[in-house]
């Protein structure tokens, strides 16, 4: 509520509940205070047959949520024995003492179902309001209660309360939700290419979106009934035609997914060498659960000595063209790769900005270098943007230059 943290609740738990196909039709931020939860949970009670609240289980003063829905539903709190035994299990395995204070964690509604978190000590909690004294039918709802952490909650979210809403709220007809993830070219481009083309599709049920981020857009294509399977097969041929190789995933893939799954089915190995980036396609390669059968090195060379002595590249090119150029980014990848004796190399060199531009090369200016078993060449870009989405849309089109060249 100070507006020095990011409530990324609100968006990642949207987005798994529309692929869901459960509509959300009111998110509501409070302060950690007795009367705001109180009000906002009671209000929420009153409108939905699902409800969801995201932090205050922990054991600190200021988490207040369990207790005050206990309260305020006239149930009294039990301690639960597994819950306690966890949290011993917990601290034990970390080799610390347990805080006293933890156990108010165990403490459990009456009627609560208790939602396991292997990565912490706060449970979530489900419970069905059942009569519903907020609503004056009585109709029943479902109040899940999750821990605050992300790391916590997107788990438990997915092993835990998934599984629970499809058997105790399932949606009435069938819902089917495909997300295919393009890259390299801009939303407007996107709409364009298929959406006059999808139109009959839209006008028979077909629910079609997008969604953009740095360097990428997503396609969303829903649909609910009989008709969904059909639907959502024709639209994604449609799709898949007219966007063709800018289509790099599906669902949740990420560009350095999807690029170090081709490298391991084919054997082959990746090295890096960034300037601008920082480490930045390091780094978001090596999330990569198994990037270690692929990746061999990567060089943060930021400064030029450092790309002459780490990766050869030559003096006469620095000082004919610049440490931002196309001949420093093919020398920067194709030192990096006889250096790794790796099959693909990938080089990142320009300006962050805001300062350091010129006339010729404007802050935002960037070259990407990739040598291969066959040839090195270089990419020019342009993104000016901060400095933290300059490092972004770079690692992007880094990457997806490199998904390209593996698949030939």
């Amino acid at each position: 509520m100070l507006g020095r943290l990011l409530n990324t609740h609100q968006q990642w738990l949207c987005r798994r509940l529309a692929d869901l196909g459960c509509v959300v039709t009111r998110q509501v931020t409070v302060a950690d205070t007795a009367h705001d939860i109180e009000q906002a949970v009671r209000e929420a009670l009153s409108r939905a047959e699902l409800v969801i609240t995201t932090g205050g289980l922990g054991p600190t003063s200021d988490d207040l949520t369990r207790d005050l829905i206990a309260k305020m539903l006239n149930r009294r709190l039990v301690e639960d024995s597994a819950i306690v035994a966890h949290i011993k299990k917990f601290f034990t395995a970390r080799k610390r003492v347990v805080p006293p204070g933890t156990r108010v964690q165990a403490l459990v509604p009456e009627g609560a179902t208790v939602l396991p978190n292997p990565n912490g000590t706060a449970p979530g909690l489900a419970l069905v309001v059942n009569p519903n004294p907020f609503r004056s039918e009585g109709q029943a709802a479902w109040l899940v209660m999750l821990p605050g952490p992300p790391r916590e909650l997107r788990p438990m979210f997915n092993d835990s309360v998934v599984p629970l809403l499809k058997e105790k709220l399932p949606l009435a007809g069938g819902f089917i939700c495909r997300t295919l993830r393009t890259t390299g070219v801009g939303e407007s481009i996107v709409q364009e290419k298929i959406g006059e083309r999808l139109r009959r599709l839209v006008e028979s049920g077909l629910d079609l979106g997008y969604c953009a981020r740095v360097g990428q857009v997503d396609v969303r294509l829903a649909a609910r009934g009989a008709n969904a399977p059909g639907l959502i097969r024709e639209a994604e041929a449609i799709v898949r035609r007219q966007l063709g190789a800018h289509i790099f995933g599906e669902e949740n893939d990420e560009l350095e997914t999807v690029v170090v799954r081709l490298l391991t089915e084919r054997k082959q190995t990746l090295a890096l060498a960034e300037s601008c980036t920082g480490g930045l396609i390091a780094h978001r390669v090596t999330n990569v659960p198994g990037a270690s059968a692929v990746l061999l090195a990567g060089f943060v060379t930021y400064a030029n000595d450092a790309k002459a002595k780490l990766l050869g590249v030559r003096g006469e090119t620095l000082a004919a063209h610049g440490a931002v150029s196309e001949p420093t980014a093919r020398e920067m990848a194709g030192g990096v790769r006889r250096q790794t004796g790796a099959d693909y190399a990938l080089s990142v060199t320009g300006i962050a900005g805001p300062s350091g531009g010129s006339p010729e090369k404007p802050a935002g200016t960037a070259f990407i270098g990739l040598a291969t078993p066959t040839e090195t060449i270089a990419l020019k870009v342009f993104n000016p943007y901060d400095r933290e989405t300059f490092k972004q849309a770079t690692a992007n089109q880094a990457l997806e230059l490199l998904r390209r060249a593996i698949l030939g």
